[in-house]
């Protein structure tokens, strides 16, 4: 904002010194220039051809001496030339104001720790100024015309600079300095590159591995679950075998039916024959084959080897559609066991052949077998 300032406030000279063909009006050009209010910068001034032909004027070769030092000189190296020409008073002031600018420039330099802080008797030997009162109105001054922000303290006589503005123009003998440090800076930015770069490197990497890591942890569980479910699927499939059929119900009440047939028949023969507690003759062999095969086609549903067998004790684990045939089932032959229970108490009397109903874990128990009287005492025993 301030050289912009200053830039345009230039302008007007420059268009002037267009027009300033003579040394005379060229030096009187230059003397309105650094006398006019805000004007801080000069060096395209310097650099015009009407200004440049001073040099070699005897005359007027200090008025191009003077302009340079407002360029990027210091009130210091003004009293030291000798041969100038005196400066009003705008002059002085402006001088002094960009004196300051340099000084205060130079001790930022050396002073990297903080804020730089000028003393008041060095400024005043710098600057030519009689009194510590002079001193605090030129601060005071270039602080409100926006050179430098800065405070006094007059207890301790400093002048505390905390920012300058960039109105001095660049020495030529200081453009080497400028390059050095321009230098230092791009260094010191390429560093700091080339460490983010490694940090955003590793960074990615670090990523990398962490996302890696939950892929396999995801496969790890996917099949997990899916092995478990295959297991349970397969348990499933074992377990649960199909339900018997509307037909082979019916297929099991025809069979009960035949085997109280059968047993009925097989308790009148040994009744008739008179042997009792399963102990008889040959013809019992042959009933006693022929109700283990009845009821062997009763416990198969259907009569057939791939029916399917009622479950011992006769409870069912659900109460679904398919599972209402098995309590079809043991109705029917719990209604057939206690048919033959009521046949064995008329028929058998108090000592009659030992026969149970034997569906749904109750066992028929037809004895017909001599092995453990080899020698027939029981048989005979009977017999008399």
């Amino acid at each position: 904002m301030e050289q912009t300032k200053a830039l345009n406030a230039l302008e007007p000279f420059l268009a002037l010194s267009k027009s300033a063909t003579s040394p005379r009006a060229a030096a009187d050009l230059i003397v309105r220039a650094t006398s006019a209010p805000n004007t801080y910068i000069f060096t395209e001034l310097l650099q015009t051809p009407q200004v440049q032909a001073l040099g070699s004027s005897d005359e007027f070769a200090p008025y191009l001496t003077l302009l340079r030092i407002f360029s990027h000189g210091t009130y210091s190296s003004f009293v030291s030339t000798a041969g100038l020409p005196a400066l009003n008073d705008a002059q002085q002031l402006k001088l002094r104001q960009l004196s300051l600018l340099t000084l205060t420039e130079k001790t930022s330099n050396t002073n990297n720790a903080g804020s730089p802080a000028l003393d008041y008797a060095s400024l005043q030997t710098a600057l030519n100024l009689p009194s510590r009162q002079a001193l605090e109105e030129l601060v005071i001054s270039a602080i409100y015309a926006g050179l430098l922000k800065a405070q006094l303290n007059p207890k301790a006589s400093l002048v505390q600079i905390n920012s300058v503005s960039p109105l001095r123009d660049v020495a030529p003998t200081a453009i080497s300095g400028l390059l050095y440090s321009l230098q230092a800076w791009a260094g010191r930015c390429d560093a700091t590159l080339q460490s983010l770069s490694c940090q955003m490197s590793q960074l990615r990497a670090d990523a990398d591995r962490r996302a890696a890591r939950a892929a396999a942890r995801t496969q790890e569980t996917r099949k997990l679950m899916e092995s478990e479910q295959t297991g349970a699927q397969d348990l499933h499939t074992t377990s649960s075998l199909p339900p018997p059929t509307t037909a082979a119900a019916a297929s099991v009440g025809t069979k009960v039916a035949a085997f109280r047939k059968s047993l009925r028949t097989a308790r009148t023969h040994m009744a008739g024959s008179g042997f009792k507690n399963n102990h008889g003759g040959g013809s019992n062999n042959n009933t006693a084959t022929t109700t283990n095969n009845d009821m062997n086609s009763v416990l198969t549903v259907g009569g057939s080897s791939n029916g399917r067998f009622l479950p011992p004790g006769g409870s069912c684990a659900s109460t679904t559609p398919a599972d209402s045939t098995h309590l079809q089932v043991r109705s029917a032959v719990k209604r057939g066991s206690g048919d033959m229970d009521g046949d064995a108490d008329g028929d058998g009397g108090g000592g009659g052949g030992s026969v149970g109903s034997g569906v749904g874990g109750e066992g028929m128990d037809i004895d017909d077998d001599d092995d453990d009287d080899p020698d027939g005492k029981k048989r005979a025993k009977l017999e008399a």
